[in-house]
Order: C-alpha cells, then sequence, then structure tokens
C-alpha cells in the first residue's frame, strides 16, 4: 500500500498529475487545491497518497496535507460520495469550509461541487454532523463563517478570543459557525463566545 510519493513533477493535468519516482511515472488523481499548490514541472514535490484497489484497477490519490486527506478518507464513507466526488467536493471547499458549512446546515455551499445534489447534501450534513467538528482544519486564513460574514467582525474576533483560550481554530470556528446561524452576525462579540464556549462544551 502506497502512503507517500516523492519525485519529480512530470505533468499537472486536469484533476490529476504525474509524478516520476526513480523513473517509476505514478498517476495520481487530486483536488483543484493540491494541484494549485504543486510547484510547476520538472519540480521535486511531496505527496500523500491514499491508495484504492478495485478488481478492475488501483487508484491512487494524492495530498498536500494530512488534513485533505483526512477529509477524503471521511467523505468516501457516506453512501454515494465516492473518490471523484469526494476530490471535487475538496476542490470546491476547503477543510475548514467543509468543517463550517456541515456545522451550519449549508447545503447550497455543498451542491456547489460538481456530483454533490441536494439529496446527497443532506446525506452529507447528517452523517456528518457529529464528525466535522472534531475533524482537522487547514487553519488558513480568510475562511468565513457564512457567505456575507466580513474578516473585521465580531465572529472573527470571539475566534481569536477562543484560541487564546486554547482551543483549536477548527474547533473554535466550528461552534461560532452555529452560534452565528444562532444568533445572526451582527451578534454582540460577549454573546458570541459565551455561545462559542456553551457549544465547545457539549
Amino acid at each position: 500500500m502506497i502512503a507517500k510519493l516523492r519525485g519529480v513533477i512530470d505533468a499537472i493535468e486536469d484533476g490529476k498529475c504525474i509524478i516520476d519516482v526513480n523513473g517509476v511515472g505514478y498517476l495520481v488523481f487530486c483536488s483543484g487545491r493540491t494541484l494549485a499548490a504543486l510547484p510547476n514541472p520538472p519540480a521535486i514535490a511531496s505527496l500523500l497518497i491514499e491508495t484504492q484497489v478495485r478488481e478492475d484497477a488501483i487508484s491512487l490519490y494524492g495530498f498536500s496535507n494530512s488534513a485533505e486527506r483526512d477529509w477524503f478518507r471521511l467523505l468516501t464513507t457516506v453512501q454515494g460520495v465516492g473518490a471523484k466526488v469526494a476530490l471535487g467536493l475538496l476542490s470546491a471547499l476547503s477543510p475548514d469550509q467543509l468543517i463550517a458549512a456541515i456545522a451550519t446546515g449549508d447545503r447550497a455551499a455543498l451542491t456547489k461541487s460538481p456530483g454533490v445534489g441536494p439529496k446527497l447534501a443532506v446525506r452529507l450534513l447528517s452523517e456528518l454532523r457529529e464528525k466535522a467538528v472534531a475533524m482537522p482544519g487547514g487553519g488558513g486564513a480568510g475562511i468565513v463563517f457564512s457567505a456575507s460574514l466580513p474578516a473585521a467582525s465580531n465572529a472573527a474576533d470571539a475566534l481569536s478570543a477562543l484560541q487564546n483560550l486554547g482551543y483549536r481554530r477548527a474547533e473554535a470556528e466550528a461552534a461560532l459557525a452555529r452560534s452565528v446561524a444562532e444568533l445572526g452576525d451582527d451578534a454582540p462579540l460577549d454573546v458570541l463566545i459565551r455561545a462559542g464556549l456553551k457549544a465547545l462544551a457539549k
């Protein structure tokens, strides 16, 4: 079972790349996010690999970080989500955005991904709601809790406060996403912090 590849990037194509490891070219399927993070050929790069073995094929799926790989594994446990749909979701949404979308029940965000219709979006929300909070995020900047929430806001300040209290960013974001959905974008800072703490305590 292949878990990691390090070699020369020979080519980057739509949805996949070829990585040359000691003269052997491996075809690796990747999300758009991972492909965008790769250096231009012919540069050396490393990819975490998830190997899937079927009767008719052995397929390799590559990830630039462990958070994306772990989300791929979780997404493919949901009925109706194969590798292609999972990569589509990870192309459309970062791990942080997936956590926020699932925590707030944002079906519209999920259905932006190819292959995810309303019914599958509902299944994803119901099956992953409890698991999403414990999943890793990317810790990336610019993640928002709702489509209209500005970066400079009470929610952003509340996130900083919860992180200063020792909570992981992904956990704090998921808790605050629920609080913002219930209380509104303009809720006072102290109210959001208390609501976030209450959600994290559950």
